[in-house]
């Protein structure tokens, strides 16, 4: 579980993407290892024909198809026949076939078909589950193509929409630098060099101004003999670089090597910088985003908060331990909902959370606190039939000139979290708001 940075599975505006995938195939076994596969790991409804008229009445039936499979040999169709059945359709179509036939290749490539894939390879069914998740994951990621030629880039724009890519396309630099500083779901950029005011590299120093290499993979493409084109690309921030004319194949390899590589940092990010079990930033993670958030803000009413289930060994003497880490995971999920655009939270260890509000007066922030501690008391956490609840304890404390940094914030957070679990538990400790409501 992961807090803040899930994306809804949903296209650019709002509506829901297809999910439905379409395995054409005569092979019982190989069908049943392929959907096995796809249905576990990718998470996607597969639907089984045998034959071009049972895909006709799957299709007909269902109206949310994201991707067709299909063998070259069926009952009724021959390889002219199939490939026409789903690419007059204007379904995504990816061809399996049994044998490798260069001619068969070729045609189906012409024929906007996204890939050719042999089924005799040891590996085929590990790359077509990784290929159907490349392409399902492609829909949420926003492409760009630069090139002052409009025949080029809508070529290069036609072969982005046949991988899944929402795809925007414009004639020169300046335009381009403006549509990546306003849209972070631009994760791709291809890039010509070859354009007048601002060529290809200079686009590409420019773009790496707004964006960092672990943000978005730039592409830099040129038909120039020019040796010094591709250092002079890669040293100037692009991620890779394609000769002119290329093919549709090196161009899809190219560009999935790059987006793969994108979500593998994004990834190893993820685990140096979130709490595993929860999903919410670690200590680390919250103590650099609080210390640059003081360091920027420094006339804002900022309060830190530290917060501690209350009775936490109790819960996993009697419940078990897997029941306790149920317990974390809800916990998490609360204070995740309590988190505000601007605030920040995190996992400092154990049972023991933090949090850093931004903008409220002690009124506020006690209010806001309190609001968190009542949320809590609230859940009732199934465990096996039985319910479990659990309250939780909050120290807090607001910028001063006595307490100026996060070390004296913290320190003085945590001594109010001692005064609240000494003072019965549940309570939140540590503002003036807290004296004027107990009054």
């Amino acid at each position: 579980m992961q807090f803040g940075t899930a994306t809804a599975p949903s296209n650019l505006l709002g509506t829901a993407l297809p999910q439905r995938v379409l395995l054409v195939e005569n092979s019982r076994a190989y069908t049943s290892m392929l959907r096995a596969s796809i249905e576990q790991r990718v998470e996607l409804p597969v639907s089984v024909a045998s034959t071009l008229a049972e895909a006709k009445q799957l299709l007909e039936a269902q109206d949310d198809w994201f991707l067709v499979l299909t063998g070259m040999v069926l009952a009724d169709g021959d390889r002219d026949t199939i490939l026409d059945f789903f690419t007059t359709r204007g379904l995504p179509t990816i061809v399996v076939s049994g044998v490798y036939d260069e001619e068969l290749r070729k045609r189906a490539l012409q024929q906007q078909i996204i890939d050719y894939v042999l089924k005799s390879t040891p590996d085929s069914i590990d790359y077509l589950v990784w290929l159907v998740q490349r392409l399902e994951r492609n829909r949420r990621i926003t492409a760009l193509v630069v090139d002052d030629s409009l025949s080029a880039r809508s070529f290069i724009a036609s072969l982005l929409e046949n991988q899944g890519f929402q795809v925007k396309h414009v004639a020169d630099g300046a335009s381009a630098l403006r549509l990546v500083e306003a849209d972070s779901s631009i994760r791709l950029c291809i890039v010509d060099q070859e354009m007048p005011m601002m060529d290809g590299i200079e686009l590409t120093r420019r773009l790496r101004q707004l964006r960092a290499r672990d943000r978005m993979a730039v592409i830099g493409v040129s038909g120039s003999k020019d040796p010094s084109l591709i250092p002079r690309f890669l040293k100037g921030g692009a991620n890779d670089f394609l000769h002119k004319p290329f093919s549709r194949e090196e161009f899809f390899c190219r560009v999935s090597q790059n987006v793969d590589q994108l979500e593998l940092i994004g990834t190893l990010q993820d685990l140096a910088t979130r709490d595993f079990l929860t999903g919410l930033p670690n200590r680390r993670n919250f103590l650099e985003q609080s210390e640059r958030a003081l360091a920027k803000q420094t006339n804002e009413e900022i309060t830190v908060a530290m917060l501690d289930i209350d009775h936490f060994k109790h819960v996993n003497d009697s419940y078990g331990h897997e029941a306790g880490d149920q317990a974390l995971r809800a916990m998490a999920q609360t204070l995740h909902q309590y988190t505000r655009s601007g605030d920040y939270s995190g996992r400092f260890g154990g049972e023991e959370f933090c949090m850093l509000l931004r903008g409220l007066d002690p009124h506020a922030a006690f209010a806001h606190l309190e609001a968190l501690r009542k949320a809590v008391e609230a859940l009732e956490i199934d465990i096996d039939g039985r319910p479990l609840k659990i309250t939780v304890s909050i120290g807090a404390c607001m910028r001063s000139p006595l307490f100026p940094n996060l070390h004296k914030l913290l320190g003085e957070a945590d001594r109010h979290l001692y005064l609240a679990k000494a003072g019965g538990r549940n309570q939140v400790r540590g503002l003036a708001a807290s004296k004027i409501a107990a009054a």
